[in-house]
């Protein structure tokens, strides 16, 4: 990671707090009432000046971009941006944003794999591991708000497990409100929403509440979950979102990276949700939604191994000859569906005052280049987590998370179980600090498999900064 970039990013972005300061604060909180105090002009006369806030710091820095997810506490259990477009639009607005994450880890590991000699090195070896620290990661976000209701937006990973180099995960352009002052199309405008470009797609709610890199402020845990649906992907998305319905289509290119060779091996993906998300009273919020994702071909699908930050979990279940960069994503699940895909997720979430339930419930089939029949593989999951103190500032959790299924070149059932359990506190909007208990077990994977009977546990701390 290049330091001299990420301290003049640091620098960069702490000045982003100061740059919205006359817009409109957006948070839930109130502040005190207007007060003014009394400041003599040179000629000894006297003019009106406004007392500073001293208690912004507990709201967090204010929004000034329309329809918009915060990035610190106050972004959590968000998922599509509502039709609110918070702040009030005056003029052209550039902000700058970032997330920064650092890990403690102290996890153990072990199987049961028979030794498999590969040029005098045993492959089923595990990597002795142990306490330490993990490399720190950071997110550097950029915003434009172009006109009312038309918002760009970029995303930059500035330091990640999987890559050292600073690099863009995605950009895309919003728009909410018509940029034709023409009344059939406000109207519509008013329940529409379309998004276009390179951007994280909207498969499933579970993306909403992971870890991506160095934003893990809306994660109450450490861990994503085991077979993570996730990547960016090049297209276009229409949402219609009324009275608390929900309903999205999608069109994209179905693969990381965008190309115009190999046409004929090639089709574009295509992605539906539809559901509800409704606060029926003060206390009871209530969502179900469900998700359909559907490649037919492609080079190299990458729903499942889209996420190019990498695991949190560093040198589980990895050998001895293992890299930072080709063994990324230690405890995941990929079921290696790169040709041909069809995935459905359903994710009910309850939320009655600071207790909220979230859930996946996913199946998805498919199969790689050289297969000619299709594998399946389904996933579990609940999180209870528990919400006190001062608007929520501290909570307690629990996650259990299940996947199985079919991997290439095995003949059973493969899979795993495990169990996280955490609690964390929002020192300020933009600072937490998380930690985790975590316990995972392999099973079915035969005796020449580094994960047979594959286990890792232990304990993860994280401290984490967005803004």
């Amino acid at each position: 990671m290049n330091r001299t970039l990420i301290t003049a990013t640091m620098f960069t972005a702490l000045l982003a707090l100061a740059w919205p300061a006359a817009a409109q604060d957006t948070s839930n909180g109130t502040g005190p009432a207007d007060t003014a105090a009394v400041a003599p002009d040179s000629d000894g006369s006297s003019t009106a000046a406004a007392a500073p806030d001293l208690e912004a710091w507990k709201r967090g820095r204010p929004i000034v971009m329309q329809y918009y997810r915060p990035l610190d506490s106050r972004g959590v259990n968000i998922f599509e941006t509502s039709k609110f477009p918070g702040a009030p639009y005056s003029d052209f607005k550039f902000d700058i944003g970032a997330a920064f994450a650092s890990e403690m880890q102290n996890l153990t590991h072990s199987n049961t794999a028979t030794p498999m000699m590969v040029s005098g090195v045993n492959a089923n070896q595990l990597a002795n591991i142990g306490f330490g620290f993990n490399n720190p990661t950071a997110n550097l976000y950029l915003n434009a708000q172009l006109a009312p209701g038309i918002r760009v937006a970029m995303t930059s990973y500035l330091s990640s497990r999987h890559h050292n180099e600073t690099w863009v995960k995605d950009g895309y352009v919003q728009v909410d409100e018509s940029p034709i002052d023409w009344a059939p199309l406000n109207r519509l405008m008013q329940n529409v929403t379309l998004r276009v470009g390179d951007m994280e797609i909207n498969y499933g709610d579970a993306h909403f509440r992971r870890s991506d890199n160095g934003e893990a402020i809306y994660n109450p845990f450490i861990g994503n979950y085991i077979m993570d649906a996730f990547t960016t992907q090049i297209g276009a998305e229409a949402y219609l979102k009324t009275r608390g319905i929900i309903g999205m289509v999608a069109l994209t290119g179905g693969e990381l990276r965008g190309t115009v060779l190999t046409p004929d091996q090639r089709s574009l993906s295509v992605i539906n949700k539809v559901g509800f998300d409704r606060q029926l009273n003060k206390d009871l919020r209530v969502r179900l939604t469900g998700s359909l994702y559907k490649t037919d071909k492609a080079m190299s699908d990458t729903l499942y191994g889209g996420d190019r930050a990498g695991s949190p979990y560093f040198w589980v279940l990895e050998n001895t000859q293992a890299s930072e960069t080709t063994n990324a994503f230690s405890g995941t699940i990929n079921p290696g569906f790169r040709n041909k895909v069809t995935a459905v997720q359903v994710n009910p979430f309850v939320k009655y005052r600071g207790l909220e339930l979230f859930g996946v419930l996913e199946r998805a089939d498919g199969r790689a280049t050289a297969e000619t029949t299709n594998r399946a593989f389904n996933q579990y999951a609940v999180d209870t987590v528990y919400r006190f103190f001062e608007a929520e500032k501290l909570f307690v959790g629990a996650r259990y998370n299940r996947v199985n299924g079919n991997l290439a070149g095995i003949v059973n059932d493969v899979g795993a179980n495990r169990w996280e359990l955490g609690a964390g506190w929002f020192v300020i909007p933009g600072l937490l600090v998380k930690g985790e208990y975590v316990d995972q077990k392999y099973f079915g994977f035969p005796v020449d498999n580094i994960k047979n009977g594959g286990h890792f546990k232990g304990t993860m701390l994280a401290g984490v900064v967005a803004f």
